[in-house]
């Protein structure tokens, strides 16, 4: 993986930075390079409350931001900026507007590598807007100044539409850091991990699955 001059990671969600591209994130900080991550939301339309419910409706915004701040600890992360947008709505904000505002944080830190959603492959509509939003922000950066884009693909049939992933990283070195940093969100990942474990010892082979599954992540450039 080539050593960048800064990262600058952009996803709706607190905890999509964990699931989706922690290893990503983990192997750049590691090797001494920044990262910036521009989170949307605070996530306070999520279901998940924790298990046992240690949240509620009225404080899991609070919840989830901390969660938030735990996992960029976890990850290196020492640039967070939340953009404030409320959540499950992201795709009635002016794109326009969004644009403008994310162009205005790659002027000023100026990375030469951008981590979002594929647009129409993130599955959620927070993750396409977004995604959609800060893919258009790099077209208000002069061609030399824009950073390239690695987009995190997560429909059933991305394989199928986009092809073969242009980038797929090794996280063996990193995957204490992306599990630390998926249960920093407790919240939202407390109950995953106590059904894996049901399932993991039911199942050795199961474990052996799921542990070769986390061990990877891919990314699109786009555009293709």
């Amino acid at each position: 993986m080539p050593v960048e001059r800064h990262v600058l990671v952009v996803f709706p969600h607190p905890d999509d930075e964990s699931f989706g591209a922690a290893g990503a994130i983990a192997l750049h900080t590691r090797a001494g390079v920044p990262v910036t991550y521009l989170c949307g939301t605070l996530g306070e339309m999520g279901r998940n409350m924790g298990k046992p419910f240690f949240a509620t409706r009225e404080t899991l915004p609070l919840v989830r931001e901390r969660e938030l701040y735990d996992a960029c600890a976890v990850l290196g992360i020492d640039d967070l900026r939340q953009m404030g947008l409320r959540d499950k709505t992201i795709e009635f904000e002016d794109p326009q507007v969004l644009a403008a505002r994310i162009a205005a944080v790659i002027e000023e830190i100026q990375p030469s590598l951008m981590i979002t959603h594929y647009p129409g492959h993130g599955v959620h509509p927070d993750h396409n807007a977004l995604g959609a939003a800060a893919i258009r922000a790099t077209t208000l950066i002069a061609p030399e100044r824009r950073p390239v884009i690695h987009a995190h693909a997560i429909s059933a049939n991305r394989v199928e539409v986009l092809g073969q992933p242009d980038v797929v990283l090794d996280l063996a070195d990193v995957l204490d850091v992306k599990l630390a940093a998926i249960r920093a969100h407790r919240s939202q990942s407390e109950a995953m991990f106590a059904e894996l474990e049901k399932e993991f010892n039911r199942d050795p082979a199961f474990r052996k699955r799921g542990t070769r599954n986390w061990r990877q992540e891919m990314y699109w450039t786009y555009p293709a």
